[in-house]
């Protein structure tokens, strides 16, 4: 990556505290590498997650991973549920979030193996604590948008499959209502007595009011915005920066996981070293 890009003048600024949150737009790839190179990754933390709030009417839901990480393991999904909860408590005010894994179906044996060894972690973990979030179990995809958990857990490839899905599917609508409003006289009289309602809708979910992507996990916040956003997004995604800062979401998401024991521990030294070749005798 080159030094003298303004993503990594940006994260280099925020890792020598002269910002105090990463505010990106274009490819993800770069808003994390530019992250992890520089801001790095939060002591105990296995990968960074983009967490994004999606405009659901009524309660939004948040989903992640949108897109940091195509593969992922047991333990990342077990932190990013703690992430998840976290940034729902402490910018949605949801008190106890109700978290969910999203899978092919409800039952705890349904889903891939990764699914189902995150299904099982998580209950063992909240067995002697379930102060942090009520895990709800495996979720459908249609339940990204029916209210059935507050937060909803994925692999990064799977989350921004299904995120891509709901925009286009959102947009196609929005399009195709505002076609037949046009195609007739008699419609378009219609039209103009629903238009106040339509426009608060189309506000509601609009993608660019939500300002984009947290990027959790690393020592500082991040904000990833969509690279096709109009000032409107990208000014709402330093807003959302700004706000996350003073709520300081980056430190109640770590204290979240240190309190629930899901930081990744150290590997001792003495490890490290008998792990080398030549040492395994």
């Amino acid at each position: 990556m080159n030094p003298d890009a303004s993503i990594v003048q940006a994260a280099r600024a925020v890792a020598q505290d002269r910002a105090q949150a990463l505010v990106c737009a274009g490819g993800t790839g770069a808003a994390l590498a530019a992250g992890l190179f520089n801001i790095k990754r939060a002591r105990g933390i296995h990968r960074p997650a983009l967490a994004l709030v999606l405009p659901v009417p009524g309660r939004p839901v948040t989903l992640l991973d949108v897109g940091a990480n195509v593969q992922a393991r047991a333990e990342h999904l077990e932190q990013f549920a703690y992430m998840g909860a976290a940034l729902a408590q402490t910018l949605l005010g949801v008190e106890r979030a109700r978290v969910g894994l999203l899978s092919n179906g409800e039952e705890a044996e349904r889903g891939s193996p990764l699914v189902v060894e995150a299904h099982a972690r998580l209950r063992e973990r909240l067995a002697s604590d379930t102060s942090a979030f009520e895990l709800v179990g495996n979720v459908e995809g249609g339940d990204l948008v029916s209210g059935a958990a507050d937060v909803i857990v994925t692999d990064g490839l799977t989350g921004n499959v299904a995120l891509k899905t709901m925009e286009g599917v959102s947009q196609t609508l929005l399009r195709a209502i505002r076609d037949a409003a046009m195609s007739s006289t008699r419609a378009k009289l219609g039209g103009l007595l629903l238009t106040p309602a339509l426009r608060g809708l189309r506000e509601e979910i609009d993608p660019e009011g939500q300002g984009g992507a947290y990027l959790l996990g690393l020592r500082r916040l991040g904000v990833v915005p969509h690279g096709g956003f109009a000032r409107h997004g990208f000014a709402q995604a330093i807003l959302r920066a700004e706000r996350a800062v003073n709520e300081d979401l980056g430190g109640r998401t770590h204290a979240a996981l240190a309190r629930a024991g899901a930081l990744r521990r150290a590997t001792p030294v003495s490890a490290q070293i008998a792990s080398l070749p030549g040492n395994d005798a």
